[in-house]
């Protein structure tokens, strides 16, 4: 079979995407008008305005058009399809040579174009705007345009625990995140689980491949006495490094996928429980994937129910196509969530499962 794009596949692809780009445009649309009327509530603690809303929304768009997409994508492929089916045009392409399977790779083709470029706004656009949101809302609030703060931060690095009152956080013109800690304490235990000694040090900032501890004072305990020593600065050799401790600070599901990976790694390295990033880490691996089997899933119905009826009936076959995967899905990832089971097992299985049932249901069209 020939791949080479052709006019009949332009038209199709053409088609599909026009209908997915106004559905994903509605989805959106409708999701920032609900995001702006929840930031109302806000308006007016500290210094933010309603131009801080409008501007806190719009950071966001680039991730909330990431999450509404594959919904977008089902709902868009089954009414542009179904207009096809509707006006005859499939029967036409079909008569012309178009095979249902040429179909299928002119809809996979067109959504893998705007697949792609949601994966790259994923991992880019989408964490950057929510960063610079919340760094945006935070400032207004507390009137310092420069600084994310925080309070109340806690960490482990092997035998060290960390806990840090408070802090601040910038992005550097070379790109490096700037992290300083304020009133840290650091407990570090003995092999045999006792407490071998505490240091608290008025600041902390994270330099390359260490830290940096001024105003240090640790108090050490031995098996019969207690000594305590004061010194200016002192440099803490650890693994535990600004990328890590910036991400702890902001919601797991706003990360990127190298993010969520080097916590993942931190918090294995750690003992610590790591499959909330375990879940988000795989849901982005299987998000393009995702996108194609609810897309090749609905193009059976175009040569079936959608011949007939208008665009109420797509538009409700897409929805219940979209809910019911995600459903799944959520079951799948609930089920992993409480035996310990691999993610990539959850979330392959609804997408293969949906992959199949198309397939079935496609031969069974075709005979």
């Amino acid at each position: 079979m020939r791949l080479r794009p052709n006019l009949h596949d332009l038209y199709v692809g053409r088609v599909v995407l026009a209908t997915v780009l106004l559905t994903w445009a509605v989805l959106v649309g409708l999701d920032v008008v609900m995001a702006l009327s929840n930031e109302v509530s806000d308006i007016g603690k500290g210094n933010y305005t309603f131009g801080h809303a409008v501007a806190w929304v719009a950071y966001t768009v680039p991730r909330r058009a990431y999450t509404m997409f594959p919904t977008a994508a089902v709902i868009g492929s089954l009414m542009g399809l179904g207009q096809l089916a509707a006006s005859s045009e499939l029967t036409a392409l079909r008569a012309l040579g178009l095979s249902r399977r040429r179909l299928s790779i002119s809809v996979a083709a067109a959504l893998g174009i705007l697949t792609a470029a949601m994966v790259f706004s994923g991992e880019t656009l989408g964490p950057w705007g929510q960063r610079q949101a919340d760094v945006l809302k935070n400032s207004a609030r507390s009137g310092d345009v420069a600084m994310d703060r925080f309070y109340g931060l806690w960490a482990r690095e092997g035998n060290t625990f960390m806990y840090a009152q408070s802090g601040e956080e910038r992005k550097e013109e070379n790109g490096r995140n700037w992290l300083q800690l304020r009133d840290v304490r650091l407990y570090e235990l003995a092999p045999d689980g006792r407490l071998a000694s505490i240091a608290h040090a008025a600041t902390a900032e994270h330099l390359e491949g260490h830290w940096l501890l001024k105003n240090v004072r640790r108090t050490t305990f031995h098996a019969r006495s207690v000594t305590q020593q004061q010194v200016l600065g002192e440099r803490w050799e650890s693994k535990l490094d600004a990328a890590v401790l910036s991400s702890g600070l902001t919601k797991a599901r706003n990360l990127p996928t190298r993010e969520l990976g080097q916590n993942i790694d931190y918090r294995k390295r750690n003992g610590l429980d790591a499959r909330e990033y375990e879940d988000l880490y795989w849901s982005r691996w299987f998000y393009p994937l995702n996108v194609l089997a609810l897309c090749l899933a609905a193009i059976p119905f175009a040569f079936g129910s959608l011949r007939s009826g208008g665009m109420g009936k797509r538009l409700f076959l897409g929805i219940i196509f979209a809910v019911s995967f995600w459903a799944l899905q959520l079951q799948f990832v609930r089920l992993a969530s409480a035996f310990h089971m691999d993610f990539r097992i959850a979330y392959a299985m609804p997408p293969i499962l949906l992959l199949a049932v198309s397939a079935w249901m496609f031969r069974r069209r075709s005979a």
